[in-house]
């Protein structure tokens, strides 16, 4: 009987009209099976051939099949919504046994790289760590120096709240990037008031008179990295909703430094000469 179906339904592969799926149906229905006494008998009289609708695709995840239930979120994060909705769906809704709920899309990403980033962040920091205690020889003006990182830190923050964006993966790769561009302004404060300091005697003129000489390169290096990302965080094209949260983050991050750098570090090396 199988091989009749199968056989009658490749010969009408080509069907298009709903008029000649009845048609087919009704040829089902008169399908002769062979009986054990080599009598012929007709499909309708052996079983109840009913048309009925049914899915189109039968999709599959690992191995079991599954069901895609597609939401956009609007004004609000995807791990807070995601909370949210598992906390409604504990408390009213009873998941039959042997059934599951996973919650993928930008959520699993979002997730996923949540993950990693909770060992690359502090991998970036103790790596951006080791090279300025390399680069300085003391752990103070490696603190100073990395206290950009901290101004980093809130400006990508504010600079998200202010346009309205939520955190996510691209987001989260901003942040990384700008752990290690912020600190240049504070590399290039510290480095000149070190040699400063090694040729005469440290005064409070002395670091400020140097402060106002590098002034200029911090200036110019960061403006120029934050001029090279307006693009990107003002586009509206394809694959601009992944550009901005990078951009703005990056942008946020390094106007921070931008303002506080050249106002705090100098007075941070000032009182930490001070302590010696």
């Amino acid at each position: 009987m199988d091989s009749l179906l199968s056989k009658s339904l490749e010969e009408r592969s080509d069907i298009r009209s709903a008029r000649q799926l009845i048609d087919i149906f009704d040829e089902i229905k008169n399908l002769l099976v062979p009986s054990i006494t080599g009598a012929l008998i007709p499909m309708d009289q052996l079983a109840d051939v009913t048309f009925e609708g049914g899915q189109t695709n039968i999709y599959r995840y690992k191995n079991k099949r599954e069901i895609t239930v597609r939401t956009n979120i609007r004004d609000r994060d995807q791990g807070g919504f995601v909370a949210e909705l598992q906390n409604r769906i504990q408390a009213e809704i009873t998941i039959p046994k042997g059934y599951e709920l996973v919650y993928g899309g930008q959520y699993e990403n979002l997730e996923r790289a949540g993950k990693q980033l909770m060992i690359t962040i502090p991998l970036t920091l103790v790596v951006v760590f080791a090279f300025l205690f390399m680069l300085f020889k003391s752990v103070k003006h490696t603190l100073i120096t990395i206290s950009c990182v901290l101004f980093a830190l809130a400006g990508g923050i504010i600079a998200l709240l202010m346009r309205g964006y939520y955190f996510n993966v691209s987001a989260g790769v901003g942040f990384v990037s700008i752990f290690g561009i912020s600190v240049m302004a504070g590399v290039l404060l510290v480095s000149a008031l070190n040699r400063a300091t090694l040729r005469t005697e440290i005064t409070k003129d002395l670091v400020n008179e140097t402060s106002k000489k590098q002034l200029k390169a911090v200036l110019t290096i960061l403006i120029l990295a934050i001029l090279g990302l307006v693009p990107a965080a003002t586009s509206t094209g394809i694959g601009s909703d992944v550009q901005r949260p990078l951009a703005t983050v990056i942008i946020g991050g390094l106007t921070s430094p931008l303002i506080f750098a050249p106002l705090l570090i100098p007075p941070l090396y000032w009182w930490n000469s001070k302590q010696k």
